[in-house]
């Protein structure tokens, strides 16, 4: 297996961009990839786009071919990964998996999601089909629902409180006021978020990520032709991925996922890395418990401590282990296809220190955590820097 480094990144702004089609938030996502990894279109072997429900959202399938052919990139192989919320970071691993075997050498990993063209009651309805349509949606139960069992069971078994899940989000948001394609621009506190509406207790509005539209980009290359196009090579030194029950009730436990943890225990022993490694991680921020659960399976801090890590300043930048730099799903957005890609761009930039005002000082290696749904799909990528 050939080695495999990320030569190129590329995201458009994330928000709710009415003015903006499917087919161009796409296109601008991945010229901005081509350019910045100084090649030509014509030399992309192969295309893998994660999108979770363009059917739903826009009422458009078959967009693998959509997209190559608005690309340009006709007649590539072009395919579209699906795994709910993970489908960017699934396409990612496809990606590396093409590039690290030989098949292709140089392969675009994107992701996109257009969401904002229908009402949130529909989006929402969109989104809870990731869930187990027959024991849990048929009852009422969608995703606020589900984080907010997980949240209520970790606020008893480790005394995690309202305040710190709030921290979460206060912290992500003033991550995103650093971050010019970052969706929200607002610095928001502690007592805002207790104070804003209920959603399902104990998550309220500002616990939640929105709903967003984005499209992001990131280019492969076999580690040894990837300095021919850039000074700083970032590799993927890992990656991992596994399943779990896609329902909560079959599940040993609320209050961790196990697919997340055997993803993690993956990439960490492809990549020879260590959780006290790591410099910095963006992890799967749909909702602030989501964070503090997801940064105890990745081993950043013992069981039950995480929203402790948090309150302490620990996830900060500047603190022991920065997470979700960009603004994470909270600050930055969430187009759920996009989020994976769009976590690699953030850790691309900020191991080639070019992340402006939120740049991690001396960062050398990353984390990317991508989840889907209630945890039923889980894949992480490490990477670190190529020299």
């Amino acid at each position: 297996m050939r080695d495999v480094a990320i030569i190129g990144v590329g995201l458009t702004k994330f928000g709710e961009l009415w003015d903006v089609s499917f087919r161009q938030m796409m296109i601008e996502a991945g010229a901005r990839a081509l350019e910045d990894a100084k090649i030509d279109g014509k030399q992309i072997d192969a295309m893998y786009v994660g999108n979770m429900s363009a059917g739903q959202f826009i009422r458009q399938e078959h967009i693998s071919s959509l997209i190559a052919d608005h690309a340009g990139l006709v007649p590539i192989p072009s395919t579209r990964v699906e795994g709910a919320c993970a489908s960017g970071g699934l396409a990612l691993r496809q990606a590396v998996i093409a590039v690290a075997s030989g098949i292709h050498d140089f392969v675009v990993a994107a992701g996109i999601e257009k969401m904002t063209d229908i009402l949130s009651g529909q989006a929402t309805g969109a989104l809870a089909t990731a869930a187990d349509q027959e024991w849990e949606v048929f009852v009422g139960a969608t995703f606020p629902a589900l984080y907010a069992l997980m949240a209520r069971r970790h606020m008893y078994e480790f005394g995690t409180t309202e305040e710190q899940m709030a921290m979460v989000a206060v912290k992500n948001h003033q991550n995103a006021c650093l971050n010019p394609c970052a969706q929200y621009h607002t610095k928001i506190t502690v007592d805002s978020v207790l104070k804003s509406p209920p959603v399902t207790l104990p998550l309220k509005l500002l616990d939640c990520s929105p709903i967003t539209d984005g499209a992001a980009c990131v280019i492969l290359a076999p580690a040894e032709k990837a300095r021919k196009f850039t000074d700083t090579p970032i590799l993927v030194a890992g990656t991992g991925q596994a399943s779990d029950s896609i329902s909560l009730h079959s599940r040993a436990s609320l209050t961790s996922l196990r697919a997340a943890r055997e993803a993690a225990k993956m990439a960490y022993k492809a990549s020879g890395i260590e959780p006290k490694d790591v410099d910095l991680a963006e992890v799967h921020d749909c909702f602030t418990i989501a964070e503090i659960i997801a940064i105890e399976d990745l081993g950043f801090c013992k069981k039950g401590e995480g929203g402790k890590v948090t309150q302490e300043g620990e996830t900060a930048i500047g603190g022991r282990i920065p997470v979700n730099t960009s603004g994470g799903l909270k600050g930055k957005g969430h187009p759920v296809g996009a989020t994976g890609i769009a976590q690699a761009a953030e850790i691309v930039q900020q191991l080639r220190g070019e992340a402006g005002k939120r740049q991690v000082k001396g960062a050398e290696i990353g984390l990317t955590h991508n989840v889907g749904g209630s945890g039923g799909t889980a894949v992480v990528h490490i990477f670190r820097r190529g020299d």
